[in-house]
């Protein structure tokens, strides 16, 4: 088993942990110093005893609020799953019918016979001005 020393508080530990759970020892006693240094600016030198019972207490207190976050979130996923499964298997809504206004032949040859009048003009205008 590997020793490894923390710093917590100021104070260095020599603490055993199995091979390979160094990082996650050395990351604990990060959080662990972030408290106990939050305590020491907050009150000033403590105990050793009751710096770390406090630092730990204010590690559970943290802990605690996210377990309630994430309880209220395993809340919403369930409900919201159950949301999505109902759209799933709920049946599929009727098509809507859509219906496109159709132009009239009238007003297809009207503006045929509009265009091709705005051609001759305009060979015409073309004609009179190369002359």
């Amino acid at each position: 088993m590997p020793e490894v020393i923390i710093h917590i508080g100021g104070r260095a530990f020599e603490v055993s942990c199995q091979d390979g759970e160094e990082h996650y020892l050395q990351s604990a006693a990060g959080m662990l110093d972030t408290e106990a240094g939050t305590l020491a600016q907050q009150i000033g030198r403590l105990p050793e005893s009751r710096m770390l019972l406090m630092a730990g207490l204010m590690l559970a207190d943290k802990t605690a609020g996210l377990e309630d976050q994430l309880k209220e979130m395993e809340v919403k996923l369930t409900e919201t799953l159950a949301d999505l499964d109902k759209l799933r298997t709920a049946p599929a809504p009727d098509p809507e019918r859509v219906e496109v206004p159709v132009i009239p032949q009238i007003v297809h040859d009207t503006l045929a016979e509009i265009a091709a009048r705005a051609e001759a003009l305009a060979d015409e205008v073309e004609e009179k001005a190369t002359s």
